[in-house]
């Protein structure tokens, strides 16, 4: 697993931090609700992570402990039954089409 630059996920977690600040002053406007959200989706893209919750709470775990910690400790976690599961709909609700009938 590649991991960022520490000062990257740090600028990225300021930007975030600042934005919900902004989003939470203003939920009204349409731009801050909007900006707010692209700089989640840029932390969930950075940690690897599905939801800007996550996101948040790996990159600040990530910026106090060292890198190899960090793998481990991503590593030691279970995984969830839908990261494990096969791709697609279940077998039961595939249709199959027979040739010429």
């Amino acid at each position: 697993m590649l991991l960022p630059a520490k000062a990257e996920v740090a600028r990225q977690l300021r930007r975030y931090r600042a934005w919900e600040r902004a989003m939470l002053a203003a939920p009204a406007d349409l731009t801050v609700r909007a900006t707010f959200e692209d700089t989640g989706y840029t932390l969930c893209v950075l940690m690897g992570k599905r939801c800007a919750r996550e996101a948040v709470d790996a990159a600040e775990r990530f910026l106090r402990i060292t890198p190899a910690a960090y793998l481990r400790e991503q590593d030691e976690r279970p995984r969830t039954a839908s990261v494990s599961a096969r791709r697609g709909p279940p077998r039961s609700r595939r249709r199959r089409f027979h040739a010429g009938r």
